[in-house]
């Protein structure tokens, strides 16, 4: 069985040390990165303390709150990698993670510890989680103003990346297939920010086009219904689409299939997310890398610090984006 010094000599910290980050002890003045360690070692070795076998005080339970159903998040890869990100990272702190779905908040446990919240979220649901918990860090929405921890991805740069290489590429008539959701209450519409980053990426040229844009719901009938209109209601169809989401994109490449529109030799795309569909359509998608798994990671470090550190304030964290070319947009320069 693993001893204090078993993980003292793995840490290279003292048993002393081990000890007082085992039980909480949050008067102790350590490295945050070595408080991780000894608990990921801690957990790696099983550690469980002399004569109390089942003790677990160096555990706690986070809830993991997702605004998607059980089955839709089957469909919807983005959140199913972060979701992955999350549950990786979380044994480095001995966390245990409660998943909860489609914002059902009444199945969050009392005695929670804290809470990781992936999705969008009404203010009456962002009340209703501070009141089961003020440990709380969100993923994908931004609650930074109400003084909480926000992981989200950097929409600006990316799509500011795309229309630049668009316009490298002499393509200058580029069409956008955006999104619009709302919280599960129904209370909240989210706008997509992808929209407003396109329009100001493409006014830096003086090429903004709204008659090119066309709104959906990220889902890939949605994609598939949004080109069909760009199809019957544009004279011409723009040389370039920029397109929100994957699932979008493949159901925009059926639709311009149909019509016997070729990728890319007659319209260009590019997508965002860079899930693993990206690669299994035909043509592949060229797509923005979001750092998903980072995310869900990142969201577990910030509930780790809000716990251990008395002087914790709340991050808002942007996670860098990267272009990934492939088939549907290559890069020729």
């Amino acid at each position: 069985m693993a001893t204090l010094k078993d993980i003292a000599q793995k840490a290279n910290v003292s048993p002393a040390t081990v000890s007082r980050v085992l039980n909480n002890d949050l008067t102790l003045s350590v490295a945050d990165q070595t408080r991780a360690n000894i608990l990921r070692i801690a957990t790696e070795l099983n550690y469980q303390k002399a004569n109390h076998r089942n003790n677990t005080r160096f555990q706690k339970h986070i809830a993991l709150v997702q605004w998607y159903s059980e089955s839709k998040e089957q469909d919807d890869l983005y959140y199913m990698t972060i979701r992955e990100g999350i549950e990786q990272q979380a044994p480095t702190y001995g966390f245990d993670i409660v998943r909860i779905f489609h914002n059902d908040l009444d199945e969050i446990p009392t005695d929670i510890d804290g809470i990781i919240a992936v999705g969008k979220f009404s203010q009456q649901q962002v009340q209703q989680l501070q009141q089961i918990s003020h440990n709380l860090v969100f993923i994908d929405d931004d609650q930074f103003s109400m003084g909480f921890d926000t992981i989200l991805t950097d929409f600006r740069y990316g799509i500011k990346q795309v229309v630049d290489y668009f316009v490298e590429e002499d393509i200058t008539d580029i069409g956008l297939i955006y999104g619009e959701e709302q919280s599960t209450d129904g209370l909240r519409i989210i706008h997509d920010f992808r929209y407003n980053n396109f329009k100001n990426a493409m006014d830096q040229y003086n090429i903004f086009h709204p008659e090119y844009c066309f709104k959906g719901d990220f889902t890939k009938e949605s994609g598939y219904q949004q080109m069909k209109n760009a199809l019957h209601s544009l004279d011409s169809l723009p040389h370039a689409f920029f397109i929100a989401n994957d699932p979008m994109a493949a159901g925009a490449l059926k639709a311009l299939q149909e019509a016997n529109v070729q990728v890319p030799d007659r319209v260009n795309i590019f997508s965002f997310n860079n899930t693993s569909l990206a690669s299994y359509v035909n043509p592949e998608l060229s797509s923005v890398d979001v750092a998903t798994t980072q995310m869900g990671t990142t969201a577990v470090d910030q509930i780790q610090d809000r716990l251990n550190n008395p002087r914790h304030v709340a991050k808002r964290i942007d996670l860098a984006t990267k272009l990934v070319f492939r088939q549907s947009a290559p890069l020729s320069k």
